[in-house]
């Protein structure tokens, strides 16, 4: 097979989309709209243009120009919130305002961006698998190929970045310490140990040879689980007793680790073929206080693939789209739109 043919499912599903978003682009020319927040029982000029937009982003099924905002309304403003990655209240605000007035042509750029990502993309497997989407701030879990459960993640801040790479999944530690590393060491640990010689001993942390480490518990910053898949980037799942954080729409906040909103669900399938790994026997080694590794064997190692796709289609046939958190759609278009000859052969 040329290298050059995609192989991965999601190529097509987005070329079928981008053709609806060229004829969206043919047949419809969008001035940005004012920013107001409306909901359901409102009644405004504005609220037909809404309906309009959305009806055309096949988020509402029906022609309707009348200016009150019904539960028809809500629901096609929640789907689109969902497709954005935003909050779905079904009220409109500025968040929902700036991902509508994104115009046409640069959402018909995203899709290209993705399907050029997607075709060196290997072909979705028919395992059991999982992929966290950096972008979308969610990890998602395959069982033969089938999609079991979704969950939110927090990925590494702008400065921090999470790479983009794959490995095997094949140790899960309960109860770990965290070996922090030398450049959180040098910016954050030894200045604050000159600041406060009681530093270590208020954080849970031990000096460990020459550096430090954070003992288990539920104050360690790894939680009480982590997710190894050995890497040169040194990058792992892991829990976090920083919680509020996934209740963030954006979720880009750690040192470039990956936090699990739901660690035990994880633990849980990983182990469900054991049948000495329990429910209750896993919640008592993540609480154990003392460190213990559990490798998977063999046919219960799982792939892992960090991806970064800002555009994508659902399981239920819906377009999402979202930030570019990272900035490399920016440095891809640079590449792909120097001269135009990618979006005339796509079309």
């Amino acid at each position: 097979m040329s290298a050059y043919e995609p192989v991965n499912r999601q190529y097509n599903l987005l070329k079928e989309k981008l053709l609806q978003y060229y004829q969206i682009d043919k047949n419809q020319e969008w001035a940005p709209l004012e920013t107001k927040k409306l909901k359901e029982g409102n009644s405004n000029a504005l609220v037909s243009e809404i309906k309009n937009r959305l009806m055309h982003l096949g988020d509402l099924n029906e022609t309707d120009s009348t200016n009150i905002f019904d539960s028809t309304l809500t629901a096609a403003v929640k789907q689109f919130q969902g497709r954005m990655g935003l909050k779905p209240d079904g009220e409109t605000g500025p968040a929902f305002f700036r991902e509508l007035n994104v115009p046409v042509h640069e959402r018909i750029q995203q899709v290209l961006i993705n399907m050029e990502r997607i075709r060196w993309t290997p072909a979705t497997p028919s395992t059991d698998y999982i992929l966290v989407n950096i972008p979308e701030f969610k990890m998602h879990v395959y069982e033969n190929g089938k999609l079991n459960f979704n969950m939110n993640v927090v990925v590494g801040s702008e400065a921090n970045s999470t790479v983009i790479f794959s490995g095997t999944l094949n140790q899960i530690v309960f109860s770990p310490y965290w070996n922090i590393p030398p450049s959180i060491l040098k910016k954050e640990i030894l200045p604050g140990i000159h600041k406060n010689a009681n530093y270590l001993a208020k954080h849970n942390m031990e000096w460990n040879g020459g550096s430090v480490r954070q003992k288990p518990g539920k104050s360690n910053s790894l939680g009480l689980v982590k997710f190894l898949f050995p890497n040169s980037h040194n990058i792992y799942l892991h829990d976090t007793p920083s919680k509020s954080l996934f209740g963030e729409s954006q979720r880009a906040f750690s040192h470039g680790c990956i936090r699990l909103a739901e660690p035990k669900k994880l633990a849980e399938f990983l182990l469900r073929k054991d049948s000495t790994w329990t429910e209750e026997k896993i919640t008592q080694a993540m609480n154990l206080g003392k460190e213990k590794y559990v490798r998977l064997c063999g046919k219960n190692e799982i792939p892992v693939f960090i991806g970064y796709f800002t555009s994508w289609v659902d399981q239920n046939g819906h377009i999402n789209f979202r930030n570019d958190v990272y900035g490399h759609d920016k440095k891809m278009a640079e590449r792909l739109f120097s001269n135009n000859t990618i979006a005339l052969t796509a079309k």
